[in-house]
């Protein structure tokens, strides 16, 4: 069974009916035992960082994500759920991601011509061999909606980049925790194939 976080930050049906079409038992919660005897956890979100992590807080979640994180449970983050696992971002000043990850959420640069947020299909590169990644093509296409970005501490554990105003971390993977920028959930047939390699970790 996979456990989806439901902690008021959006994004959570769309991510439960790719699952479901993947053939996958899904649980959309916000309680810690169900998360805790979940197989698989994931943790999706839109929205702002400081509202997410005291959300997270609030309801103890925050905890919760730590320990299934220690266990060695796989756990991917999407979107605002890869931010909220680094140590802070520009988006709110002061307040703590998670540390389960070491690095910083920055504001995409303005450049002329180009739009923020970041919203539409990139493509992707692959890098440094990411599990998410088995199978998947140099330069495919997935679906971004975003105005802040990942700069990883260590770049061993990015697993893939792009570029859009500047070069933008897209997704990272060490040990047993994956994260997404992007949305796999939105980008077709390509994104079905990296839910699909996380389920069968």
């Amino acid at each position: 069974m996979i456990a989806v976080i439901d902690y008021d930050a959006g994004n959570i049906r769309s991510v439960e009916k790719a699952l479901l079409y993947l053939g996958q038992e899904v649980c959309i919660t916000g309680e810690a035992e169900k998360i805790l005897s979940a197989d698989k956890v994931i943790l999706p979100g839109v929205g702002a960082f400081g509202d997410a992590m005291d959300n997270l807080r609030k309801s103890g979640l925050d905890r919760v994500i730590r320990r299934v994180a220690d266990a060695g449970k796989p756990f991917l983050g999407i979107c605002l759920g890869l931010q909220l696992l680094f140590e802070r971002s520009e988006e709110a000043p002061g307040v703590e991601g998670l540390g389960i990850l070491r690095g910083e959420i920055l504001r995409i640069p303005g450049k002329e011509g180009m739009k923020i947020p970041h919203m539409g299909w990139n493509s992707l590169h692959l890098e440094n061999s990411g599990r998410l990644f088995r199978d998947i093509e140099e330069q495919a296409c997935v679906y971004f909606v975003h105005s802040y970005y990942l700069r990883a501490e260590d770049e061993k554990i990015v697993k893939a980049s792009t570029e859009y105003c500047t070069h933008i971390h897209a997704s990272v993977e060490q040990d047993n925790v994956f994260a997404c920028q992007f949305h796999p959930e939105k980008s077709s047939d390509v994104g079905l194939h990296i839910l699909k390699n996380f389920v069968e970790l």
